[in-house]
């Protein structure tokens, strides 16, 4: 392929056409399978993890009883960006996310800034979340059937602190390739199964609200506001991270039934359920103990299994949470690495990578080699890495894809006035400004250690675009004003 065609000032800033015609001589795409309801269960899929089964325990000391406010707030700043996800991914019902949308509204060079981002999202918390799913089934074997694995496969190799070490951490691998083979054998596969695992999730976390519920007094809500502002604002800080995973529902844009309608309803039904279900959680929790005991070191009693046993006595109903973690953890996992296989492939289409990464198999309808390769590398960072290492990174990824949505629902406003969008952000353009005001507001709270790690890997993605990437860049043989066909398929056409 020859080399940029235009100066390097005008490729850096140059923004990919919205439409995007198939030739006549394309290959098969990515198959239209998905409904509105199982699009909606990928993004309550990839955010229901395992922070709800935990995360009271770092809230309730911060906010006392307002956490339950504190859960309304981080609602809030995830759906500031949610709605700014929805008018986009209405406008723009394609694969890749984020990524496609700074490609199509802010240009090539921020496009590559933000796939950085939403590589370290996607790819780092598929292998972070495994590495938890780990724990979570050790547990539960041992709870259920009194078996466990030896220390030296459970752990990683990498020391962190006092945490044990090990040979590799086996069930972490195993779950990644599990997830690989759902998604190679297709989205709808995939979609039915996360269906199914959200559903048994929700199910789970109702049946603790109901148990918790038979406890629960009043009178434990007193002085509600004795934290004041600032300590509903801490725990809100804590619990945003909860929320992240809506932004998985936009990877889908081409692979879902009237994607300019079922994008921004699935995003905002996603929210709905993953609001309602967060505060029934925290009322249902805040309401069954005294409040102090969600700090007390000995007995860590804000983990909702511990709760259970300390109402009813006994350790079954805890066994069933820890079997609804270990479920809703396999969800997160296979949604996120879902998300990183679309984002490749549309950096892969768009001449960013090699275009084997576009490639559609024509039997399955879904990026086979890009989702093995994702598997391969996963596996392998979950398998040897600590998840101590990852989870900052991760927010990082997550905050920066934020600001750039509502950048780009902005930029799109002014650039396209007339861009059909079936959903408009209501009360434009506060909320974008707002949502950009919120993420700043938490990257601020970041360790510098955190922007060292993301500083270097943003370099390496800028280094690969600037010497291969943006020599490769599909846009190169395009003439202005109009739109690149769609890649290959997996048989090379």
């Amino acid at each position: 392929m020859a080399g940029p065609s235009s100066s390097f000032g005008t490729q850096l800033l140059r923004r990919k056409p919205i439409a995007r015609p198939r030739g006549p001589h394309d290959g098969p795409e990515l198959g239209r399978t998905l409904s509105t309801f199982q699009l909606m269960m990928f993004g309550v899929g990839a955010t229901v993890g395992t922070g709800i089964f935990f995360v009271l325990q770092e809230a309730v000391p911060d906010a006392g009883p307002a956490v339950v406010v504190a859960f309304l707030v981080a609602g809030l700043a995830a759906g500031l960006s949610a709605i700014c996800y929805a008018e986009l991914a209405s406008a723009i019902p394609v694969s890749g996310s984020t990524y496609s949308y700074a490609y199509h509204s802010l240009g090539e060079l921020v496009a590559m800034v933000i796939a950085a981002c939403v590589l370290l999202e996607y790819g780092v918390s598929s292998a972070a979340v495994a590495v938890g799913w780990s724990g979570y089934f050790n547990e539960l074997t041992d709870a259920t059937l009194g078996v466990s694995l030896p220390q030296s496969l459970s752990y990683s190799p990498i020391p962190y602190e006092d945490s044990p070490t090990g040979l590799v951490n086996l069930p972490a691998v195993v779950l990644v390739l599990l997830c690989m083979v759902l998604l190679v054998r297709g989205a709808s596969e995939s979609a039915r199964a996360n269906a199914i695992m959200v559903v048994v999730k929700l199910a789970v976390l109702v049946l603790f609200a109901v148990i918790a519920f038979t406890a629960f007094e009043a009178d434990r809500f007193g002085n509600f506001w004795g934290a004041g502002a600032a300590g509903v604002s801490a725990a809100a800080a804590t619990i945003f991270f909860s929320f992240i995973g809506l932004d998985a529902v936009s990877t889908a844009g081409e692979e879902v039934k009237d994607p300019q309608r079922a994008l921004p309803r699935a995003i905002m039904g996603a929210l709905a359920v993953v609001i309602g279900i967060y505060v029934l959680v925290a009322f249902a929790g805040v309401g069954s103990q005294p409040v102090e005991d969600f700090s007390d070191p000995d007995q860590q009693s804000a983990g909702l299994s511990v709760i259970l046993e300390n109402i009813t006595g006994s350790a079954i109903p805890g066994t069933v949470l820890a079997a609804g973690a270990v479920v809703s953890i396999f969800s997160v996992t296979l949604v996120t690495l879902y998300g990183q296989t679309r984002i490749l492939f549309a950096m892969g289409r768009d001449g960013m990578l090699p275009q084997r990464f576009s490639r559609v198999s024509p039997r399955t309808l879904t990026p086979t080699f890009t989702t093995v390769v994702v598997a391969v590398v996963v596996a392998l960072v979950a398998g040897f890495v600590p998840s101590d290492y990852l989870w900052d990174t991760v927010s990082i990824g997550t905050l920066g894809a934020f600001i750039v949505v509502a950048l780009g629902v902005m930029v799109l406003r002014r650039s396209q006035p007339g861009l059909e969008r079936p959903f408009r952000v209501p009360f434009f353009p506060v909320t974008p400004l707002l949502t950009i005001v919120v993420c700043v507001y938490v990257l601020s709270g970041l360790p510098a250690i955190t922007w060292i790690i993301f500083g270097c890997w943003l370099a390496v993605v800028l280094a690969f675009y600037l010497l291969w990437g943006r020599r490769h860049a599909v846009l190169n043989d395009v003439a202005p004003g109009t739109a690149p066909a769609a890649a290959g398929t997996e048989d090379g056409r």
